[in-house]
């Protein structure tokens, strides 16, 4: 290896390890949730997972829109804009303020759209108490996440990581309190977990604000200099960036809802099944996410400097190291299946054993969906990086609703695989989804090599 390669790949190695980390702490936050739930009780965790249903799918979306806050300011800082990086985080908080706005007004209203699903209307009534408090973590959230996309393309994501594992614990904490009725504090169901969520995000928010407002580093970007007045420029070259992400996230979690009906329409045991291996899975996902944003935040600085050859190099070490990443995963599911499904069920209950052995075969067809995942969310992030999600949102479309989709529905039930259908139907939308945007990487960098154009500047237009 190279001293170039080696060189790059400590620093991606440095970006990626806290981000890592940061992805799989909020995960710890979401587990934490669903356990309290279901300490409540069935009946509370129902009308729990239907409320944080409907927030998943609504502020999945914000966060992909916010997540160009990010990309903008890795390209301005590697041409050495810093108004630029300063005015596209700004522009970038009003529009996760917006959003947060936006979004709150849709959740806050939901009930009539959730009677028309046809939803027990108890668990609606139980949803809505939640949405009505978790609904105030939208501010908190997406302004950390915008402020992790700024201090992350700078190099600097250690904070992320700190204050990310310091709001998992406190979550844990508050909702444990909240639940038992500890020191004197009142017992509020559904709506005190979706209370401790808002709380707890709004602190993380405030935490990394005052954190980038007091450090030194951060002194030549000031963020509250004009803060009041963002460019419209500025707030539609976000948008412009920040939709088409948003709108990839949106039909790729639409394709494991598709999922999720198909199973729940093969029944209970094969909803079960699909529940433990998809829990399984995404929390190995999230390696692959951390190294995306990595990716991404390298490939921007790169592009803004002009070194498009540094760019490219990035982007496949990043695809491999994911890769070599998520054959590890993969080895896991193929070696050691029953393990992993023990950490969700009972092994020894014998009224768990078909939900097991189903689970078991589709950690093994997880294997394969796991490199897939893998590789096509680096690559995703690594054209994202060029400042292109045009590509990422047609590819992923394509891909995710025009073979995904229709594969995972026709294998399962008119083909009759049943549950394994339902997988190897993601697997095969996943894997197009791989192959079409690491091409369209290599595609995109060898389009813009071919192009003469000066270092630096012109790179942003």
């Amino acid at each position: 290896m190279s001293e170039s390669l080696r060189s790059e790949l400590a620093a991606l190695l440095r970006l990626a390890g806290p981000l890592v980390a940061a992805q799989l702490a909020h995960v710890l936050m979401v587990f934490t949730d669903t356990v309290m739930m279901g300490l409540l009780g069935p009946a509370e965790l129902a009308a729990g997972a239907l409320g944080a249903a409907s927030y998943n799918f609504v502020s999945i979306f914000c966060v992909g829109v916010v997540a160009a806050v990010g990309n903008l300011v890795a390209i301005r800082h590697g041409a050495k804009d810093a108004a630029g990086v300063r005015a596209m985080t700004q522009a970038g908080l009003w529009v996760a303020l917006g959003l947060a706005l936006l979004a709150g007004l849709l959740l806050w209203n939901l009930a009539p759209l959730l009677r028309l699903t046809g939803q027990d209307p108890a668990n609606i009534a139980g949803a809505m108490s939640f949405l009505h408090t978790l609904v105030f973590a939208l501010p908190g959230y997406l302004v950390f996440m915008a402020l992790r996309g700024f201090t992350g393309a700078l190099g600097r994501p250690g904070p992320v990581l700190a204050i990310s594992l310091g709001g998992a614990a406190l979550n844990f904490v508050l909702n444990y309190a909240l639940i038992h009725g500890m020191f004197g504090l009142p017992r509020i169901g559904l709506a005190g977990i979706g209370l401790v969520t808002a709380v707890v995000s709004t602190l993380m928010a405030l935490c990394l604000a005052l954190y980038i407002h007091r450090q030194p580093f951060y002194r030549p970007w000031p963020l509250l200099a004009g803060l009041s007045r963002p460019g419209m420029a500025t707030l539609r070259e976000n948008l412009r960036l920040g939709l088409p992400i948003g709108g990839t996230y949106v039909v790729e979690s639409g394709l494991f809802f598709v999922a999720a009906l198909c199973m729940g329409a093969l029944g209970s045991t094969e909803l079960a099944a699909h529940q433990i291996a998809i829990q399984a899975v995404y929390v190995a996902f999230m390696v692959p996410v951390g190294i995306s944003y990595a990716a991404s935040y390298r490939i921007g600085q790169h592009f803004g400097a002009g070194r498009i050859d540094a760019a490219r190099q990035t982007g496949r070490l990043a695809i491999s190291l994911g890769a070599a990443c998520m054959l590890g995963f993969a080895l896991l599911f193929w070696l050691a299946p029953e393990a992993v499904v023990g950490l969700f069920l009972d092994s020894d209950d014998a009224g768990h054993r078909a939900v097991i052995e189903l689970a078991v075969q589709l950690l093994a067809i997880a294997a394969w969906f796991e490199l897939f995942d893998g590789l096509q969310t680096i690559a995703m992030g690594a054209i994202r990086g060029l400042k292109d999600a045009r590509t990422t949102f047609l590819v992923g479309l394509a891909c995710y609703w025009g073979i995904g989709a229709p594969a995972a529905w026709a294998l399962a039930l008119p083909f009759g695989w049943g549950a394994s259908g339902v997988w190897w139907g993601l697997a095969l939308g996943l894997a197009c989804a791989a192959a079409g945007l690491t091409l369209g990487f290599e595609w995109k960098t060898a389009r813009l090599l071919r192009v003469e154009r000066p270092a630096g500047r012109e790179c942003l237009a």
